[in-house]
């Protein structure tokens, strides 16, 4: 590391280069400051000195000397707080734009003494780490759009053992979360293509699960109208409920899902994902340069979400 990123500003904020590997917390990784209560503590030890100098009073100066050994000892005890932990990155869990994404971080102490630390992402937690044990912990970021979500900064920080310092240690690792479009409030009938409509509106109805929308037809029941639709002049729609028998294949196409933009027809084609899977259809997706055949499950429910993130 040369100079220049050695004294960066950045590097006392945000912290080095993002890594993949555990960090271990050193002089390097490790920042002191006086806090509030230790410039209050200053302040004392100089009043004190003025007192013993104007005075010439020997007690005066041997109660200054005594505060400022506290003082400049504790700032070893501050550094000690966090020297030697050894914090790893874990895991991280995909969610749709909006939600709070986790990150999970591990935190080993390796050595005989208990700690006691706080440690931020966007939030501060307390934590207490038993010797020679590790601690785990799900930090959490709020999510703005899909795609990637980098982690950001992790700080750990401790203000013991008198509070008069504050030593903290920001660290950035190789990790993200990723984050699906928001589901559109809006609930729509599945697009009319071929095999939609062969399959469409056909299943047992009943009091079962909720499935979807088809346009209102004749002899539909009156208490299956979509009421939030028609007041918001989309027309009229019945709501649609599954038994053991469900639509068994559609198809969800980025061409004949609705919105103004972009975001508008991904949060749409979203909602239709997320609905299908719930209500056990079959379902071919279909994006720009990008075609998945007919199917249902996990697998196939996140590789049509994953492609709507990175779309």
């Amino acid at each position: 590391m040369n100079l220049k990123e050695r004294f960066s500003l950045s590097r006392f904020v945000s912290g080095e280069k993002a890594v993949d590997a555990p960090v271990t917390l050193n002089h390097r990784r490790i920042f002191i400051l006086p806090t509030q209560r230790g410039l209050g503590f200053v302040l004392l030890i100089t009043v004190l000195l003025l007192i013993a100098f104007v005075y010439n009073n020997n007690l005066a100066y041997m109660l200054a000397f005594l505060l400022a050994s506290i003082f400049f000892i504790t700032i070893l005890h501050s550094y000690k707080a966090l020297a030697g932990l050894v914090v790893q990155k874990g895991r991280s869990k995909a969610v749709f734009a909006g939600e709070a994404a986790g990150f999970d971080i591990h935190i080993n102490n390796p050595t005989d003494r208990e700690r006691q630390i706080h440690i931020k992402l966007q939030d501060a937690q307390n934590l207490a780490i038993e010797a020679h044990s590790t601690e785990h912990v799900t930090l959490y970021s709020i999510t703005q759009k899909r795609g990637w979500h980098p982690a950001g900064s992790v700080t750990l920080s401790s203000t013991y053992p008198l509070g008069l310092f504050r030593a903290w240690s920001p660290i950035r690792f190789e990790l993200k979360a990723l984050v699906y479009p928001k589901p559109a409030h809006l609930e729509i009938p599945f697009p009319k293509t071929s095999s939609a409509q062969a399959q469409q509106g056909f299943s047992r109805k009943g009091a079962d699960d909720f499935y979807g929308l088809q346009e209102y037809q004749s002899g539909d029941s009156i208490k299956h109208i979509h009421w939030k639709a028609f007041a918001k002049g989309l027309g009229v729609f019945s709501k649609q409920y599954g038994g053991e028998q469900s639509l068994e294949e559609i198809r969800l196409d980025y061409e004949h899902a609705p919105g103004h933009n972009i975001e508008e027809r991904l949060s749409q084609l979203c909602r239709w994902v997320v609905d299908a899977e719930q209500a056990g259809i079959r379902y071919g997706f279909a994006l720009p340069g990008l075609t998945l055949p007919p199917d249902h499950g996990l697998a196939h429910y996140r590789k049509c979400l994953e492609a709507l993130a990175l779309f």
